[in-house]
């Protein structure tokens, strides 16, 4: 059954379910929300919104200025970085904890109540909402409201054109295998890493290796307030946060 017809079959039995729409609320800066973001935010009925446990939630602090009173629904990781990913531990915990929050989303839905899931940077793109939307869209009207993402913020704010013309580029977690990025990284003109956290030493060695390591930019917290960027050979401690990048620009022979 389609979202269209499933609709017309809840208006004839009485009952109206509430529309699930994913909000992509940008990089970090709150100016590049989207003024159909801010729309949707300021009518819907529920806000939901991921974080991990204790901590504040990046996509609300982005869009604590715009909510109008909403009832808010915060998704609360069980783990994050605490077990590797490929251990059967980590897929079952976080496995159950999509499932979970898309059972919680759907109460309301359920209700008539429209639900805003906020994401940060596109909800489509390395975002949580994905888990929820392959759950539910099926189910219910779905929208979809595209953000800008966290790497295109990240190279506006370095100022540095990333790929034109016949460049390959190429996007890569840096959670890959060391040698895994290596290898990408040599084989295309332009790249973004992200998800460097822990895994900066090893990017580092993997840019060196490949023989881009003097052209990488290494972006922390792109576009919010207390970003930075330097070159990624003037990064002299490995240390960085979840919200950091590593672009490696193409477009050798326009500079």
């Amino acid at each position: 059954m389609t979202l269209r017809e499933r609709a017309y079959e809840d208006s004839k039995m009485g009952r109206m379910t509430g529309r699930l729409i994913g909000v992509g609320v940008g990089p970090g800066d709150p100016e590049l929300l989207t003024l159909k973001a801010l729309n949707a935010l300021q009518s819907a009925d529920v806000v939901a919104y991921f974080a991990k446990a204790g901590n504040e939630s990046n996509a609300r602090r982005i869009v604590e200025g715009h909510l109008n009173g909403a009832e808010e629904l915060p998704l609360l990781y069980p783990v994050t970085t605490e077990i590797p990913k490929a251990h059967a531990a980590y897929r079952d915990a976080i496995g159950d904890f999509y499932d979970v929050s898309a059972a919680a989303v759907s109460s309301y839905l359920d209700d008539g109540r429209d639900v805003a899931v906020l994401s940060e940077g596109d909800p489509l793109f390395y975002g949580s909402y994905m888990h929820i939307h392959v759950r539910l869209s099926r189910h219910y009207v779905t929208e979809v409201i595209a953000g800008v993402t966290g790497m295109s913020g990240c190279w506006s704010s370095a100022s540095t054109p990333i790929t034109q013309g016949d460049d390959v580029f190429t996007v890569l977690p840096g959670t890959l295998p060391e040698v895994e990025l290596e290898r990408r990284l040599a084989d295309c003109d332009a790249a973004v890493v992200m998800k460097i956290g822990r895994h900066l030493p090893k990017i580092r060695r993997a840019c060196e290796r490949a023989g881009c390591l003097d052209r990488a930019i290494y972006v922390e917290r792109g576009t919010m307030t207390n970003s930075a960027v330097m070159k990624l050979t003037d990064k002299l401690d490995m240390k960085a946060p979840y919200f950091a990048i590593v672009l490696v620009p193409g477009w050798e022979e326009r500079r």
